[in-house]
């Protein structure tokens, strides 16, 4: 059978982001870490890691994308990605503390984009571009009325 499994490549800290990473995703799964690599599975999605040193570095290029339902679930995942270390970016984008990028994007955000109304869908655009935490609230008034908390 063919798959596709991202392989990353760390500055010789593998199973410190292993664990990190088992820390933040509930269902994470290991299947094996050591000094030199890892295997390991994130919400479903399997990835190898490797301890390759200095010489390659993650960039916004390659993210990895969080689709959650709730405010409560991008706060969770926004607060445990940036923690230690971690930069917040805009438009609901953010990395790690191995530099690793992340996009926390709730399903409204799709929903409102997606709205046949076209000005709507916009006013949910613009509101959007000022953030940098996806706030659901703001987008949903952004959507019904055209103001935003932000």
């Amino acid at each position: 059978m063919t798959s596709i499994t991202p392989f990353l490549w760390f500055d010789n800290n593998v199973p410190q982001a292993v664990a990190f990473y088992k820390s933040v995703f509930p269902n994470a799964k290991v299947e094996n870490v050591n000094d030199f690599m890892a295997t390991f599975e994130l919400e479903g999605q399997r990835f190898n890691a490797l301890n390759g040193g200095p010489k390659y570095k993650f960039n916004e290029a390659v993210s990895f994308f969080i689709s959650v339902e709730s405010q409560e679930q991008v706060d969770y995942f926004w607060n445990r990605l940036t923690a230690d270390g971690g930069e917040e970016g805009k438009c609901g984008w953010l990395k790690d503390k191995f530099g690793l990028s992340w996009q926390v994007v709730p399903a409204a955000l799709g929903r409102f984009l997606g709205d046949p109304d076209r000005n709507k869908a916009n006013r949910v655009m613009q509101a959007m571009l000022k953030m940098r935490k996806i706030i659901i609230a703001d987008l949903e008034s952004a959507f019904v009325d055209g103001s935003s908390n932000k």
